[in-house]
């Protein structure tokens, strides 16, 4: 669709999706106090809460990277859109029906092709579900019949069939507008002798959704023997799907997994499915890879790494499963959470064990978990003959650099006196070694570790989120402002930032005052400017609801607008609801010290002077003197009376 969007649509869409709605979708948010809401950043890999939105204002920011913006910016930071891109998106959850005219809101953009993906994504997958009824999908009815899915599971989780025919689909995707370039780009097709020819063919179809529910790729079951392919055939690597950042069921298990505090994983579509209708709503399972670092970063920001919260690894009994639990161990230590193992019985996996054993079955088996790091220790010193010295002694040379990389001191010192029985070691003096041993090999790996952390903190992205700590009265300030570097800790660099603070957030307190202060009594240079950018929006303007939009508007650069951005977000100084006083009280002390520095430059050419021989007329300047003291001295007095 050629033109740009209308400015008047732009600003309904903005209108019409809150902000903490949006943000909602991808992370848990909590009350940070004052209105505000806080979550574990989506933007860099964070322990302790740094990010914060405001609904009130529509406006998020992390204090920990630096990044914020509006619902608009929040949607095309994180799914990498273009400004049209994000707009199209939230109208179209909204209902809002676009207007495209040329000379409009944002020049050069044109409507971007994620959209497009997505849309055609949309739609085969409402495609793959209508074909799941036809007569040549019974070989796929039966295949979920056989496993105890009826026809309302399939329908839950949108599961359908693709034809077995060269180019159902495309010819389909054709009809309804879209190009060949798309069809390839999407992964829905691939090239053929003739022209795009249907990627999938004869197969049964899982619809693989982002967190926020859009179908970005397709699970695909061979279901006939004459198929030449893999048993499960996924998406290629596309602009929408990449298979380490995706997590098969988290649209559906992500509000559940944030109210319950704990995530299931486990390892296919039918196994997710299993789950869900027994009852264990928040499983979920990767899509033909590992669980990885990527995973591990969207289930944090659901669960935000409070310490009861739990991730369960299931797997099956066999050889494999128990290779695989040992590779999450690995991943183990970047959770927070406490990370168990549920082995299902039998070599069965969740979908087996419900038909064998019914819903309780599948209940059952996360009751039975066993941490993981038990289950390490276990299964390493398994390996080894232990009825002779030489092996145990090399089951403790396995098993000490397991215990040593738990980070939890208690927990390690518990873990290394059960490793020493589990080995057969009979005497206190013996297991009194096994910890010494143990914590001595935690130390160097805490010193290896503390290195690279400082060389993650202080490379080219700056200092991570992990090295700041928000103190008792302010969150943390940014280690690496992208404007001039600050003193923060300065008594009058505070109280400027606090009196903009209440010019962005709470302009009813310091209209009409505020506006009558010059740029120059703002010390910090990015203060000046932010400053400057009010002055340009057209001043203070309370009860207006485009002010703020309005101010970061008119901020001259990105470094400014993202400024604006954390002093409108940023909690006030004051733990109660400020009044005209406190305001008073930041608007006296801002005029107080520029007075006070006026007044030295005034005192101090006058001493040059002086010192010069007097050739100077220094009446002006002694006159502007007494004014400025009287001033002062009125300011001190009557405080903001005397404004």
């Amino acid at each position: 669709m050629a033109g740009r969007i209308n400015d008047d649509d732009v600003k309904a869409v903005r209108d019409a999706v809150p902000i903490d709605a949006v943000v909602s979708e991808y992370l848990q948010l909590r009350s940070a106090g004052g209105g505000n809401l806080k979550g574990l950043c989506p933007f860099h890999d964070e322990k302790s809460p740094s990010f914060q939105v405001s609904p009130s204002k529509g406006l998020f920011y992390c204090f920990g990277c630096q990044e914020g913006g509006d619902t608009l910016d929040f949607v095309m930071k994180l799914d990498h859109l273009s400004f049209s891109e994000a707009v199209e998106r939230l109208a179209s959850q909204a209902g809002i029906t676009l207007r495209y005219e040329e000379g409009g809101y944002n020049p050069g953009r044109q409507q971007g092709e994620r959209i497009r993906l997505v849309e055609a994504h949309k739609v085969a997958a409402q495609f793959y579900v209508e074909q799941l009824d036809g007569a040549e999908a019974e070989i796929g009815r039966k295949f979920l019949a056989q496993r105890g899915f009826d026809q309302a599971a399939a329908q839950h989780f949108g599961v359908g069939y693709s034809p077995a025919g060269w180019d159902h689909l495309v010819r389909f995707l054709r009809g309804r507008g879209f190009t060949d370039k798309e069809l390839i780009l999407s992964g829905l097709a691939q090239d053929g002798r003739r022209g795009p020819i249907d990627r999938f063919r004869g197969r049964l179809m899982w619809p693989i959704r982002d967190i926020t529910g859009e179908v970005v790729g397709f699970g695909a079951r061979k279901l006939r023997e004459d198929d030449n392919g893999p048993k499960y055939l996924n998406t290629p690597e596309t602009p929408l799907y990449r298979k380490s950042q995706v997590l098969y069921g988290i649209d559906l298990a992500k509000k559940d997994i944030a109210k319950s505090s704990r995530a299931v994983v486990v390892e296919g579509y039918t196994d997710v499915m299993a789950c869900h209708l027994a009852g264990v709503t928040t499983a979920i399972a990767t899509c033909g890879t590992s669980f990885g670092g990527d995973h591990i970063k969207i289930l944090r920001r659901l669960l935000m790494d409070n310490s009861g919260a739990e991730v369960v690894f299931t797997f099956d009994g066999d050889a494999a499963g128990q290779k695989a639990a040992l590779r999450a161990f690995e991943d183990d230590q970047k959770f927070a959470a406490e990370t168990s193992i549920a082995i299902t019985p039998g070599g069965m996996d969740p979908c087996d064990l419900r038909l064998a054993e019914g819903d309780e079955a599948v209940q059952g088996l996360v009751d039975t978990r066993t941490p993981l790091f038990a289950f390490a220790l276990r299964s390493i010193v398994s390996r080894y003959n232990l009825d002779s010295g030489e092996g145990q002694v090399a089951a403790l040379d396995a098993g000490v650099p397991v215990v040593a990389r738990i980070k939890d001191r208690s927990l390690r010192d518990r873990y290394a006196t059960r490793l020493g029985g589990m080995v057969g070691l009979a005497s206190q003096a013996e297991e009194e070694a096994v910890r010494r041993r143990v914590h001595a090999l935690a130390r160097s790996f805490e010193r290896g570790g503390g290195r690279e952390q400082q060389a993650a903190r202080t490379g080219p992205g700056g200092r991570g989120g992990a090295a700041r700590r928000a103190d008792a009265a302010a969150p943390a300030q940014p280690a690496a402002p992208r404007g001039p570097r600050l003193d923060l800790r300065s008594p009058a660099h505070r109280v400027e930032r606090e009196l903009l603070k209440l010019a962005l957030q709470r302009p009813e307190l310091v209209s009409p005052v505020f506006d009558a202060y010059g740029e120059d009594e703002f010390t910090a240079p990015p203060y000046a400017a932010v400053r400057s950018a009010v002055t340009a929006a057209g001043g203070t303007a309370p009860g207006d609801p485009e002010y703020l939009a309005r101010v970061r508007e008119a901020a001259p650069d990105d470094t400014v607008r993202t400024l604006i951005t954390e002093l409108a977000v940023e909690p006030l100084l004051v733990r109660r609801d400020p009044d005209e006083m406190y305001a008073g009280m930041q608007l006296v002390a801002v005029r107080l010290a520029a007075v006070d520095r006026r007044i030295g430059e005034i005192q101090g050419a006058m001493r040059r002077s002086e010192a010069g021989g007097g050739g100077t007329d220094s009446a002006p300047l002694q006159q502007e003197l007494w004014v400025l003291e009287q001033y002062r001295q009125n300011l001190r007095a009557r405080g903001a009376e005397a404004l």
